[in-house]
């Protein structure tokens, strides 16, 4: 699941895991982390350029990355991109931080982004 909005989720220490992980992602409440965590959140840095094909995936029921970050950074990418790119966005209503737990679901998901990834390289028909 993409930890996309670095620097708003580790503002919020009442969020599970945020002020344990300070440590690790930076404080942002410290001007000089905040400033270094800027540089490397994909929030932050989407800008007005061209952009791959992307597939972006994230669960509802995710209890370390709300969907909301990715849906954020989908809408922000969508507003600057400059190109004709597909940019999707699949959101598991069931699956929790690693997605789907069921086998068959497990597949389902797997067999989706091999499908993308076969469309994105211009297989899709073969």
């Amino acid at each position: 699941m993409p930890f996309v909005d670095v620097i708003n989720t580790m503002m919020d220490a009442s969020i599970p895991l945020t002020a344990q992980e300070w440590q690790q992602w930076g404080d942002p409440h410290i001007a000089d982390q905040y400033a270094y965590m800027k540089t490397y959140s994909p929030y932050d840095n989407v800008e007005r350029k061209a952009y791959p094909w992307m597939l972006v995936t994230t669960s509802l029921n995710d209890s370390q990355v709300g969907y909301w970050e990715p849906a954020k950074w989908v809408a922000k990418l969508r507003a600057l991109k400059t190109d004709s790119n597909p940019l999707y966005i699949k959101i598991n209503m069931a699956g929790g931080h690693g997605g789907s737990s069921g086998r068959y679901d497990v597949l389902r998901e797997r067999a989706f982004r091999y499908a993308f990834m076969l469309d994105a390289v211009g297989m899709a028909d073969r």
